[in-house]
């Protein structure tokens, strides 16, 4: 390949952003502060002809059509949404409702509330996508009943912190409608893609802790008043479910069944869940304000990522950046499959550093005309538009969800210390996800091999 000198900005840029993200500034501003430093750097350097990048502080004005384009955007509209449909049902009182009910159902078997806590992941994961709110729920209302049954700490903190992470990939997915903005693929697509993928990981986590539970039952004890289990016990969890399933159906099935766009959809689940949380009398003045401020505030946080990736993504271009990228991948000689497996092995490394955010909107633009001209042979069934884009971005989904739970930036983790009570350290947490973190990468294993767990479901969908 020939290197030109223009790349060797390229490269001190990535350098630059890793290094000052470690300084402790917002990421916002570490971002966009690289992008303008480096459009300085690059119009010295081309003025002094090292380099050819013809940058200059007005190649930032071309930020003003791109960030009209980020704000013009409808499908967008739907983060803001989907977040406060997210943080209203954390106020609900459904989840401990649920808590309830399934400690009672799952009483008699080994691990049993440890597979509580992973379905109640699982049904959290389908109605509310944040991470935050999902971790420190599950860990508030599950941990103390664990320990004070006598749980090992690993387990009940790995169970916790691994199920609390299902919602960034099991739709309504606020990182997939991201996912789909970036690569250009329809969000309707990535979601429907995405439930085959959140369930294979939540049977995982589910069969991994029976199994623990056969092998080591003096770590997973019953409980001492357990009881039989009863007609109206089962009852009890069927009526509890069924409030947010009804809220998951009427997201998601409004998306599926083509009645819906996802941006629509955001509003009936953010509706939906106001009116879960007047049922269940939870809903008054001050709930609503809270939860308003803080979905202002979270949208704030996203949005401003996007503003300061999107002066860094210029910059990059302007040196070179997309040219450098591809002619390396394809210079590799790994062959399509090959480059599929180093750019994963390169996005889970990132993800010891980088949030999901960074890596989204800064590493998939410029990766994504890369993989859409590969010939992967992916079955779109002639339905499902760019399959190779779909199933990449899952594969992509997939591997950032372990950068939940790898350190040092493992956020899933320090949400989980946040609110566990005295005597439970961090090395029990960093021990108890390392068997989450496998089976995590044991499911990317599965849809790498298998693609039609991606793209068979949409095509069913939009068959007609």
């Amino acid at each position: 390949m020939h290197f030109l000198p223009e790349y060797y900005l390229v490269i001190a840029m990535f350098v630059t952003f890793i290094a000052l993200i470690f300084t402790g500034y917002p990421v916002a501003w570490v971002l966009a502060g690289t992008g303008i430093l480096f459009a300085g750097v690059g119009y010295v350097t081309d003025i002094l002809d090292w380099t050819f990048t013809g940058l200059s502080y007005n190649t930032l004005g071309l930020l003003t059509g791109r960030l009209y384009g980020i704000m013009y955007n409808w499908v967008l509209v739907a983060l803001p949404m989907f977040i406060f449909m997210g943080l209203m049902l954390d106020k609900s009182g459904v989840a401990e409702q649920m808590m309830k009910s399934m400690q009672r159902l799952f009483g008699n078997v080994k691990g049993g509330l440890a597979v509580a806590v992973t379905l109640i992941g699982i049904i959290l994961a389908a109605s509310t996508g944040i991470i935050g709110a999902s971790v420190v729920l599950l860990g508030v209302m599950s941990l103390p009943i664990m320990l004070k049954q006598n749980y090992a700490k690993p387990l009940a903190l790995g169970t916790i912190a691994a199920s609390g992470t299902l919602g960034i990939l099991i739709p309504p997915s606020i990182m997939l409608v991201i996912m789909g903005d970036q690569l250009g693929v329809s969000v309707g697509d990535l979601f429907i893609g995405a439930v085959f993928p959140g369930l294979i990981l939540g049977v995982l986590y589910i069969g991994y802790i029976l199994i623990y539970g056969l092998r080591y039952p003096e770590d997973t004890p019953l409980a001492a008043d357990h009881t039989d289990i009863r007609l109206k016990d089962v009852a009890r969890v069927l009526l509890d479910i069924l409030p947010p399933a009804l809220l998951i159906l009427s997201v998601l099935g409004s998306i599926f069944m083509g009645i819906a766009t996802v941006t629509e959809a955001s509003g009936i689940g953010a509706l939906g869940a106001t009116l879960l949380s007047k049922f269940y009398k939870k809903l008054n003045f001050s709930v609503f304000k809270e939860v308003v401020m803080n979905t202002m505030n979270t949208s704030a946080y996203i949005f401003a990522i996007f503003v300061g990736a999107t002066i860094f993504a210029l910059v990059l271009r302007e040196c070179g950046g997309d040219e450098l990228i591809e002619t390396t991948l394809t210079g590799l000689g790994v062959g399509p499959i090959g480059l599929i497996i180093t750019v994963l092995v390169v996005i889970f490394l990132l993800g010891f550093f980088l949030d999901w955010i960074e890596i989204s909107l800064i590493i998939l633009p410029l990766l994504g005309p890369v993989i859409g001209a590969l010939d992967l042979g992916i079955n779109g069934y002639d339905v499902v538009d760019n399959p190779n884009l779909v199933w990449f971005a899952l594969l992509v989904a997939v591997t950032l969800q372990t950068s939940f739970l790898t350190p040092p930036v493992g956020f899933a983790i320090f949400y989980l210390k946040g609110v566990c009570p005295p005597g439970v350290k961090l090395t029990h947490i960093y021990r108890g996800v390392i068997p989450f973190i496998c089976l995590q990468l044991t499911g990317l294993v599965l849809i790498f091999i298998f693609p039609e767990l991606v793209t068979w479901l949409p095509s069913i969908a939009y068959a007609n």
